[in-house]
């Protein structure tokens, strides 16, 4: 394609994204990055990061999802999403160890939820039981679906559920894939 014609498609997007922000057209605003993980999409509402979805699960499937369970007017928006870039960078360098960042709980609802609520307090560079986390949720008894919780989290990364693993230490299972958990824990535990 012409560099010229790329140009003025680029500005177009951008000024249509900024009208649809303005006029409240634009439900969730989208852009990827790049990580030591791999490319992750970021979506968000006017409330707050609702989505962080690694590569292997198809950031096309992940958006026709939530144009599904939220809304369908959804557009590349990097600006909405320049904060939760900023930290999520500030994180993989080894600069920050917890997200401030306004979330949109939508996508979970009930025990997942509660579970959740909770993996922040985590300890960056510590990890959890998934029969620690069921006590701390609130159901000792919970801990299949402790699991179920972590591997359904939308918002991995900035809700640390990398950070729990099985009573014997080993890894279990991860949204991202075992190679992206190990990557995170290792390189909570060199900081």
């Amino acid at each position: 394609m012409d560099s010229g014609l790329e140009l003025a498609l680029a500005n177009l997007h951008d000024r249509l994204a900024r009208a649809a922000h303005q006029d409240r057209l634009l439900d969730i605003g989208y852009r990827v990055v790049d990580s030591p993980i791999g490319k992750l999409l970021l979506a968000a509402t006017e409330a707050g990061v609702v989505r962080v979805a690694f590569e292997i699960e198809d950031h096309q499937a992940v958006l026709q999802r939530l144009a599904e369970s939220v809304s369908p007017r959804i557009l590349e928006a990097p600006e909405r999403l320049d904060e939760a870039a900023r930290q999520l960078e500030e994180y993989f360098n080894g600069k920050r160890r917890q997200f401030h960042l306004p979330v949109d709980f939508r996508l979970s609802r009930g025990f997942r939820l509660d579970v959740l609520h909770h993996l922040p307090d985590i300890a960056y560079g510590s990890t959890e039981s998934y029969a620690q986390v069921a006590r701390a949720a609130g159901s000792p008894n919970a801990v299949r679906a402790v699991g179920t919780a972590c591997a359904t989290n939308p918002l991995p990364v900035i809700l640390p559920c990398h950070r729990v693993v099985r009573s014997d230490g080993s890894f279990g299972g991860y949204l991202g894939g075992t190679e992206a958990k190990r990557t995170l824990l290792d390189l909570e535990a060199a900081a």
